[in-house]
């Protein structure tokens, strides 16, 4: 064996050691990886029924929030309503109901100022 045959295999041997320092990280990167694969596959299987079970909800709220607002409007109309009948009872029999008060409260003080008044002894 020569000097450079030596060298040569030295050479190997510390390429060698090199190679099986760099494969440790190597093959825990690949358990990290496969880690990492088998969390996004547990992932996906989990969301899906959940974001299938969010549409359908949202789908039903967006039914009740129609029927909601049909009631809403419905409450609206009647609203509108009574605030018409209100207004037609005022001008139709508030103007008299005022002026019967008016009228009774003046008769009230006339009656009174007729009555004769009693004098303190």
């Amino acid at each position: 064996m020569s000097g450079g045959d030596i060298a040569g295999l030295i050479a190997a041997a510390v390429f060698a050691v090199l190679v099986g320092l760099l494969a440790v990280p190597l093959v825990k990167l690949g358990r990290v990886l496969d880690e990492t694969r088998d969390a996004i596959h547990e992932l996906s299987a989990n969301v899906t029924p959940i974001l299938e079970e969010a549409t359908v909800t949202i789908g039903e709220t967006n039914k009740q929030l129609a029927r909601i607002d049909a009631i809403t409007s419905g409450i609206a109309d009647a609203t509108g309503n009574v605030s018409s009948l209100i207004a037609l009872f005022a001008a139709t029999l508030g103007g008299p109901l005022i002026k019967l008060a008016g009228f009774t409260a003046a008769v009230r003080v006339a009656i009174s100022g007729l009555k004769p008044k009693s004098r303190s002894k």
